[in-house]
């Protein structure tokens, strides 16, 4: 996965974990531990190469969907966030006013693959509105 300077950057400015989370993502780390001490015995007794070869990718997926779910609550916080901002700094005739009401339109359906484009889509808008803003005071909502 591809993360852009500017989105690590914006990503770190996000509140704190949910509990829900923090609970559900301690639970697989724990469960995938197991599966990991599981591999390291099965390793340790000579086991067949097959059977580890199953363990390891059972323990990589599980992994992975930990880190994808950490990575979802994360980049679908920062886009929210960001929209709330673009929305109320767009008078509602600025030039992207159309890509804004589809964004927020898109929001509650968007895949964990389409959240970083996303980010970088209204950083991209926001950075516009701000300019446009700037030229136009007096259409500006502040």
């Amino acid at each position: 996965m591809q993360t852009p300077h500017r989105q690590i950057i914006f990503v770190k400015t996000v509140a704190m974990l949910s509990q829900e989370l923090t609970g559900d993502l301690n639970k697989r780390l724990k469960f995938i531990k197991g599966q990991i001490d599981g591999i390291i015995r099965m390793v340790e007794e000579g086991r067949d190469p097959d059977q580890i070869s199953n363990q390891f990718k059972a323990a990589d997926q599980a992994l992975q969907k930990a880190h994808f779910l950490l990575l979802d609550e994360v980049f679908r916080k920062s886009l929210a966030l960001k929209l709330v901002q673009v929305m109320n700094a767009c008078p509602g005739n600025c030039p992207d006013a159309q890509k804004i009401e589809l964004l927020k339109e898109q929001f509650p359906i968007l895949q964990e693959g389409e959240l970083g484009a996303k980010i970088k889509e209204i950083h991209e808008i926001g950075d516009r509105l701000a300019k446009y803003n700037e030229e136009h005071p007096e259409n500006s909502s502040k």
